[in-house]
């Protein structure tokens, strides 16, 4: 008789994880996924790598580790519902039960609610804002010229507003004296490749489980 184990039970769980430039939390997350080994453990794989721009250096870096990548150029659509209906489709290609979480990692798009609500529970973002400190952009800065002693990273499930949804994970870090939006953003960004491995996991064991 064989030995049971926990993912037997769950359906195989993809990641398809969303960019537009580098990549790096993208390539912290499938770092995290083979030292953990989340496809034995948990049933969750990172099935894609996506792209809005052809030219995004994490495409090359995903696919010299042997993983699928597809892009979706926004540039040749006329509007955002357009955009979305396309992007959705493609990942609809890596996702055959209709169950895979989808991981925004420095994918500078705004989606639409009806993108977001086809997903609904399993997408998740991360921002470099201690939130609902500071939404939307420039964070950083925004923080400095705030006098804020501490800014920080937040990684969340995805609603249609902006920067909102229940939070999975947060850290936080000391702005110090000195501190440009650069160096923070710099030492925020190592948080970042930290919490986000570890918010999927725990989503995965937990409410996505």
């Amino acid at each position: 008789m064989g030995v049971s184990t926990q993912h037997e039970a769950r359906p195989p769980r993809p990641l398809l994880i969303l960019i537009s430039g580098t990549g790096s939390n993208m390539q912290a997350i499938v770092r995290a996924a083979q030292a953990q080994r989340w496809r034995e453990r948990l049933g969750a794989y990172v099935a894609a790598v996506i792209s809005n721009r052809p030219e995004a250096k994490g495409l090359a870096w995903a696919a010299a580790e042997g993983l699928p990548t597809a892009v979706v150029d926004h540039t040749a659509f006329a509007d955002r519902a357009a955009f979305d209906a396309e992007l959705a489709r493609t990942l609809d290609r890596f996702d055959p039960l209709g169950n895979a979480l989808v991981v925004l990692a420095g994918f500078m798009r705004i989606l639409t609610p009806d993108f977001v609500q086809r997903y609904a529970g399993r997408i998740v973002n991360i921002h470099p804002s201690l939130l609902p400190a500071f939404p939307g952009l420039h964070t950083h800065r925004r923080a400095i010229e705030a006098g804020c002693r501490f800014a920080g990273a937040t990684v969340h499930l995805v609603t249609a507003e902006l920067d909102h949804g229940p939070i999975l994970e947060q850290a936080v870090v000391p702005i110090l004296p000195g501190d440009t939006a650069e160096t923070l953003a710099a030492r925020v960004l190592t948080q970042e490749h930290l919490i986000y491995p570890r918010a999927i996991e725990r989503w995965l064991r937990g409410a996505g489980a």
